[in-house]
């Protein structure tokens, strides 16, 4: 498959043994994914935004867009191994975790399947101010393939 890029999201709310605070995870990730093979084009700023669920801690956000030749569900697979390399998740969803790594958009579009779950655009990417505020630092023209809304004009509609 040639060269696509994809939207990351990045979290982190639990300090990792090595690299420290979540602040410091989130630039460690940004090594890991080019490590792996994957070309980090352009990144944003890192930001602490409040947690979603029953999480109690602060989390750091940022966002990515990278370059690789691999398919959206090779991807994730890539992605949820350098994640568990980060550390496990413990308890229930939304709760602490070391290393988040989200799929967000596709230049290709959108994209669903079933083994791996993934849905393109992630479902809820129009709801988390920490994935917008980010997202439109580095990408505000990328368009949302549902609503045909750029991500600046998402933000903009969410009050960011």
């Amino acid at each position: 498959m040639p060269e696509t890029r994809f939207l990351i999201a990045l979290g982190s709310n639990q300090r990792h043994v090595r690299h420290g605070p979540p602040a410091r995870v989130i630039s460690a990730a940004l090594t890991a994914l080019e490590q792996q093979g994957l070309t980090v084009l352009k990144y944003s700023a890192t930001l602490s935004s409040r947690p979603v669920g029953p999480s109690n801690r602060a989390y750091a956000n940022a966002a990515a867009i990278i370059s690789t030749g691999l398919r959206p569900d090779e991807l994730l697979t890539l992605l949820k191994s350098i994640e568990s390399r980060f550390g496990t998740r413990r308890g229930q969803p939304w709760s602490r975790r070391v290393l988040d790594l989200d799929i967000i958009l596709w230049s290709e579009g959108a994209f669903s399947a079933d083994n791996p779950r993934l849905t393109i655009p992630h479902m809820m990417m129009r709801e988390r101010a920490f994935v917008l505020q980010p997202a439109a630092e580095i990408a505000p023209k990328w368009r949302d393939p549902v609503t045909g809304l750029t991500i600046a004009q998402i933000a903009s509609r969410k009050g960011l």
